[in-house]
């Protein structure tokens, strides 16, 4: 098994980074075009969240940890911000405590959707950590049956 672990601040121009990084730490499982974009989404729908929710105007760190285990991709992203209130509510679609800034409230479902697995959880006052993996080849293809 692999691992890597990178830790960011939550500035915008770090998003990018990040996706790039673990999309490029998932290349020796020989992922689609399409596997890969999957990737990128959803791992910038996370370092987003962190940025624009969990330190609000300030910064703060943001820290991805993946490993590679058979046919499977890891994923863990966190941060030690503010934390999530209502785990239930922040996980329906299109619901957003920033609609003035035009955010959608997509990207929990976003991740759900082009991820394996994904799972949220959240403590006031201490952060939020997301954790995701993404199936490939023979383990994706047994999965959709």
């Amino acid at each position: 098994m692999n691992q890597m672990k990178l830790k960011i601040l939550s500035r915008s121009e770090n998003e990018i980074f990040a996706r790039n990084t673990v999309a490029a730490f998932a290349l020796p499982l020989n992922p689609t075009l399409s596997e890969l974009s999957d990737i990128k989404t959803a791992v910038s729908e996370a370092v987003t969240n962190c940025i624009v929710h969990a330190y609000g105007k300030g910064e703060g760190w943001i820290e991805i940890e993946c490993s590679l285990d058979n046919a499977r991709l890891h994923i863990k992203i966190s941060d030690s911000g503010k934390g999530i209130a209502d785990l239930n509510e922040a996980q329906q679609p299109f619901f957003t405590t920033l609609a003035d800034e035009e955010r959608s409230g997509m990207g929990f479902t976003i991740m759900k959707t082009f991820m394996s697995d994904f799972c949220v959880t959240s403590r006031l006052g201490e952060g939020t950590q997301i954790t995701m993996t993404k199936d490939f080849g023979a383990k994706a293809e047994a999965d959709a049956q």
